[in-house]
């Protein structure tokens, strides 16, 4: 840090008034924030690798002087171990998506154009970043090959597949590893393959404009591995529509840069990346998590293994490689990898039933005690709005009620009077709430506890369950909430769910 600091010195003829280290993710690179005495900072890097820092200081002023939004090198010391850059501010794109991410992937239209934003800046750093560009200063290597392909894939076998105890045939698995980085590798490509491609590596400026990141392990190679890099992300959980729409935006600002393949062509060439993608993400979450044992891959696992699935289900990609097929459903079906909805079956008297094993009893927890409701019928959830001003709404079923949520805390759109004649069943209002987000991180802690206790309700087959929504007058925020939770069970668990917004008088059934 000291070397780093002498830097400064000698760049701005002081030492800084305060250095703040930034918080790391997956690389060895350490980071500051130095800051002079009128609040101006600039970032400072200490790097392990000099051929790295060196990638990255080359690859800024060139992208620099091809006018590319990135950050411009300020100082590198004669090892080039360290380095100042300009400093893009404090929030990426994954900072500004957190809610959206929290709510499952719903993203309002405020999240969703920055990710338009973003996705047609692309092809910009891609295609005319890799003009004029010299290939012999990339990182570890220059360009996109069968061989750096087989090391990733490869990676995945050692680090991922093998720790998960799955049994399968290295040989055959091998040929079919082979047959997948020829094909990767079949097309050239004059394009700059950023590698890093994701939120977090994107800066967002207080007028939204974007600026890129850590792009050191670029190289020459494919524009559709960024892509698939960003768009599915496995924290991401970017929904099926946006995904499409989002690859229609990338596509339609590429032909600005250079000309493109048909849509069928793009497409099939977008998933065999995507293929690729997830197999490199989960090698190296196998790697960091399951023998660094950091908690932030190994929790990353679950929503890639999702993404996978998704994949071979959707897809026909992977069916030129009949083997790797087979291994990654056997994969998919592992006890560690299921999905976390839990199952709900159909019993001969027609109740719907979780599966047993929802919930593993502890052996300290003794013998289960019953209630005279356990086992008696088919699960019936009940979601009501409300007015405050008019009383909690009452519960026919003589259990004496449920969950009762306050949303009054939320910001209240019935304070503007283009929405005072609406309810948060319209569109207006919904676009109002979701774009102001505190209403989508108020019901993530609901749907949390919702699920848990319809999942236990399911399992002992209880037969009702009642929630509540109360706002001040029962039309917008409690409205919106309600028929929110009702739909969201709805869809997860298939059970009968009965509507009631009583201040409206609307009633739905949802069978």
């Amino acid at each position: 840090m000291e070397e780093l600091e002498h830097l400064y010195q000698e760049w701005s003829g002081a030492a800084p008034a305060k250095m703040e280290r930034l918080p790391g993710a997956g690389s060895n690179r350490i980071y500051y924030r130095m800051t002079d005495s009128e609040g101006q900072s600039v970032i400072g890097c200490i790097g392990t690798s000099r051929d790295e820092n060196h990638a990255f200081v080359t690859l800024t002023r060139h992208f620099t002087k091809r006018q590319l939004p990135v950050p411009q090198i300020l100082a590198v010391s004669n090892d080039e171990l360290r380095y100042l850059q300009t400093d893009l501010g404090t929030q990426s794109l994954y900072d500004v998506l957190q809610r959206g991410r929290e709510a499952g992937g719903r993203y309002n239209q405020q999240e969703r154009a920055l990710l338009v934003k973003t996705i047609r800046e692309l092809p910009n750093i891609q295609m005319r970043g890799a003009r004029g560009l010299d290939w012999s200063c990339c990182y570890p290597q220059p360009e996109f090959d069968q061989d750096g392909v087989l090391f990733d894939l490869n990676y995945f076998k050692y680090c991922f597949l093998k720790a998960t105890g799955l049994d399968f045939h290295e040989l055959k698995l091998e040929a079919n590893f082979r047959m997948l980085a020829k094909d990767l590798t079949a097309e050239a490509c004059d394009a700059f393959l950023y590698r890093d491609f994701q939120a977090r590596n994107v800066m967002i400026a207080p007028d939204s404009s974007v600026s890129f990141i850590d792009y050191q392990g670029g190289r020459k190679g494919p524009y559709y591995y960024d892509l698939a890099s960003f768009l599915w992300q496995a924290s991401a959980k970017y929904p099926d529509k946006l995904r499409r729409d989002l690859i229609a935006e990338y596509y339609d600002s590429l032909k600005n840069y250079t000309e493109v393949p048909s849509e069928r062509h793009f497409t099939e060439r977008l998933n065999l990346f995507v293929l690729f993608r997830i197999l490199q993400v989960l090698g190296a979450y196998g790697f960091r998590g399951y023998f660094e044992r950091k908690r932030h891959f190994i929790d990353s696992i679950p929503p890639a293994m999702d993404n996978l699935r998704g994949l071979l289900q959707n897809t026909t990609a992977i069916d030129a490689y009949p083997y790797l097929k087979e291994v990654l459903k056997g994969l998919c079906e592992l006890p560690q990898f299921a999905p976390r909805e839990v199952k709900v079956t159909k019993r001969a008297d027609g109740y719907k039933t979780a599966e047993s094993n929802v919930y593993t009893p502890h052996p300290q927890d003794g013998p289960a005690t019953f209630s005279k409701y356990d086992g008696t019928g088919p699960l019936v959830v009940r979601v009501f709005s409300f007015s405050y001003r008019k009383g909690i709404p009452e519960d026919e079923s003589g259990n004496g009620g449920g969950y009762v949520f306050d949303c009054r805390s939320t910001h209240n759109p019935g304070r503007y009077e283009p929405y005072k004649q609406l309810t948060g069943l319209d569109e207006p209002v919904i676009r109002f709430l979701e774009d102001d987000g505190e209403i989508t991180t108020f019901l993530q802690s609901v749907y949390r506890l919702a699920d848990a206790h319809v999942e236990r309700y399911l399992q002992r087959g209880f037969t009702s369950l009642m929630f509540s929504f109360g706002c001040t007058g029962g039309q917008h925020r409690s409205v919106y909430s309600a028929q929110h939770l009702a739909e969201h069970i709805h869809e997860k668990y298939g059970i009968e769910v009965r509507i009631c917004h009583r201040e409206q008088g609307i009633n739905q059934l949802l069978r």
